[in-house]
């Protein structure tokens, strides 16, 4: 007999085929194009089928935004997750970013169990069971739920409130062997990555904890493991595991096919493989479609609100030059930001190569696309020290390839991270990238006069950097000195409204030298 297990993560609330720059998109990527091939995936095999949505399914498209945030309605999005057919669904991070209380009405929409072993409230699992036993055609297969716990390290603490996180690997080899006395197949979904090579077990980012999948498959009575979080495409056994990680926003479907011998006692696991099935080639499920057409219809309305103009050119036709000179859209989210908290100093990414930019009419359309996170902003207190060092850690961003400049490898590869590379406004800096890493930062002044150690400065950051967001060990809550909670998407709305003509310029406060 085979057991096919069947996962989508980290769909972000992409549910059509659009990413929403324009109307009237088709996409190769999709929940609706997922549930097609979920469902012929579902009709060709030829046992038992176990069906999984292993996180970050709250956050990340305009419309998952527009429920959370206009609405207020979270079954606008998770009707469309209700279609698919799913046997269980796990939490993954970004759930958190609309808070306890809205996470929590939108686990109540769900038609199936989610899943949260390492999620505590005062001790007692806070969002479902810690496992599920399913019978499948008379095999039992016991799906244990986990979260990666370094959600505190991100996540504002209004938004996790009572919640404690355990670590992952200490509650995996607690679970596992209890597991496998109620079952005959042990599954764990992770909303996690891997933290090393999957071939050489080498590290292949610090070992924060962030991810630890590999220490998963390392685990005795591990029969499938599926993971997500890092948006990668993977398939393959590790560790005689098999694992799949199916990608972003809908554009891969994890398959694990586990063989299975009867035995006196019931079944035990003789094989397992992994693959990856593409969505791109796939037509949009009509049902899926269908559950959130009215909604659909309204985000595309609201997205082609107006809110202001632009003089000049706002535009971003080159990504990796947008970060190595100002760009006017950067200082224009600096500069709101310093305005919604009273600084003279803030940083900003660009998130991700997406972002086009603003042209000559600003929509809520161009805010949703380029300001893609729900993040509320904080003023940090940090020494002249703190801020060198940041910068120091914003440099890394670049490395030389021949004397040219580059993105560093690890930002780029395996998940892209230009959301952790920082451009800030009301500091003059230069980054020199032919210098040493930790030295590259050559000029930094404020006001005009260079920046003292023992400096003290209020620095405005969303509230992921304010934490330590990225591995950022100079900004954590401690320094946290007020906050505006309002989302950013709606301070840069605000701000348009209140400035309706926008002039294009930068004082290019920043350099980056070769």
């Amino acid at each position: 007999m085979q057991l096919t297990i069947l996962s989508t993560s980290d769909t972000h609330g992409f549910v059509t085929p659009t990413n929403y720059v324009q109307r009237n998109l088709d996409l190769p990527f999709s929940l609706s194009k997922a549930k097609t091939v979920i469902d012929r995936l579902r009709q060709a095999a030829t046992g038992p089928v176990l069906t999984i949505e292993n996180g970050d399914f709250v956050q990340g498209s305009p419309l998952a935004y527009y429920a959370a945030r206009v609405a207020a309605k979270p079954e606008l999005e998770t009707a469309a997750y209700n279609t698919v057919g799913y046997d269980l669904g796990i939490l993954g991070n970004h759930e958190f970013n609309y808070g306890r209380d809205y996470l929590s009405s939108a686990v109540a929409t769900l038609d199936y169990p989610v899943l949260c072993a390492n999620i505590l409230d005062h001790g007692d699992p806070a969002f479902g069971a810690p496992y599920r036993v399913f019978d499948k055609a008379g095999v039992k297969i016991a799906v244990l739920g986990l979260t990666t716990d370094y959600i505190p390290h991100w996540e504002g603490a209004d938004n996790i409130r009572d919640l404690s996180f355990e670590d992952v690997v200490e509650t995996a080899k607690a679970w596992v062997p209890r597991l496998h006395a109620l079952a005959d197949v042990v599954v764990i979904a992770y909303h996690g990555g891997f933290e090393r090579d999957l071939e050489t077990g080498e590290p292949t980012e610090p070992l924060t904890g962030e991810n630890v999948g590999y220490a998963l498959t390392q685990i005795p009575g591990v029969d499938a493991l599926v993971t997500g979080h890092q948006h990668r495409e993977l398939a393959g056994v590790v560790n005689g595991v098999p694992t799949t990680q199916p990608g972003y926003r809908g554009a891969d479907v994890g398959v694990i096919t586990l063989t299975l011998e009867e035995t006196a006692t019931g079944y035990r696991v003789t094989d397992g493989q992994a693959a990856l099935e593409s969505t791109a080639a796939a037509v949009a499920d009509p049902a899926v479609l269908a559950s959130v057409a009215a909604t659909s219809a309204e985000v595309e309305d609201w997205l082609d609100a107006p809110l202001g103009q632009v003089v000049g050119d706002m535009r971003i036709t080159d990504p990796f030059a947008a970060r190595v000179h100002e760009h006017p859209y950067i200082e224009l989210i600096n500069r709101v930001q310093m305005a919604a908290t009273g600084t003279d100093i803030a940083g900003t990414a660009l998130f991700n190569n997406e972002g086009r930019g603003f042209g000559a009419a600003i929509t809520m359309r161009d805010v949703v696309t380029n300001y893609i996170y729900p993040n509320t902003l904080a003023v940090v207190e940090l020494s002249g020290a703190d801020l060198k060092a940041a910068l120091e850690q914003d440099a890394e961003y670049f490395s030389l390839a021949d004397g040219t400049l580059v993105v560093t490898e690890r930002f780029a590869r395996p998940k892209p991270q230009h959301y952790n590379y920082d451009m800030y406004h009301g500091i003059d800096y230069t980054l020199d990238i032919s210098q040493p890493v930790g030295r590259r930062v050559v000029r930094l002044d404020y006001h005009g006069q260079p920046v003292r150690p023992d400096q003290k400065l209020e620095v405005t950051v969303n509230q992921y950097r304010a934490a330590g967001g990225g591995d950022f060990a100079m900004f954590d809550a401690s320094k946290v000195v007020r906050e505006n909670q309002k989302d950013m998407t709606e301070l840069i709305a605000d701000y348009l409204r209140a400035n309706p003509v926008i002039q294009a310029t930068t004082d290019d406060n920043f350099t980056v030298l070769a």
